[in-house]
């Protein structure tokens, strides 16, 4: 998928579920931790220089692997390419696990999958489809419910 820088710069400056500024090391061969400014919004990852407005990078979060390395340290992979892995080194092992599950929450495979427990537990609890009454078709909610989680 494709992005306009135009459209995330406006997603940048969106309302974020979590900011903070923490140390941040890019998979470049070299590259040294760098306190950055962190937000994230939806399923992308914008990092800032403290002292900017507008971001140096953003992560879409999806097909990754969001790890805790050490005590205060989590990483983040991409299934394409698992040995370039984006480090970042938390103020305090809490902080570093509140990151890691928001993380792991914002991604579209973590909402789809929590849509189809919950659509599940409904179901079995009134004996209805709860995606019924909003005129999915049978076919959709076939694949919503059958696709390799």
């Amino acid at each position: 998928m494709r992005y306009s820088e135009r459209e995330l710069l406006s997603l940048s400056r969106q309302p974020a579920e979590k900011a903070a500024e923490i140390l941040m090391r890019l998979p470049k061969k070299g590259s040294v931790l760098k306190k950055r400014l962190v937000k994230l919004v939806v399923n992308f990852l914008f990092y800032f220089r403290t002292d900017e407005a507008e971001p140096i990078g953003a992560l879409l979060l999806e097909h990754c692997r969001i790890a805790k390395e050490e005590v205060n340290v989590f990483s983040i992979s991409f299934i394409e390419e698992p040995d370039r892995k984006y480090c970042f080194e938390c103020d305090s092992e809490e902080q570093c696990q509140e990151w890691v599950e928001a993380l792991r929450r914002a991604s579209y495979e973590f909402m789809r999958r929590s849509l189809i427990f919950y659509r599940n537990e409904i179901q079995k609890m009134t004996g209805k489809d709860p995606l019924e009454q909003y005129g999915i078709s049978e076919e959709a909610r076939f694949q919503l419910g059958t696709h390799k989680q």
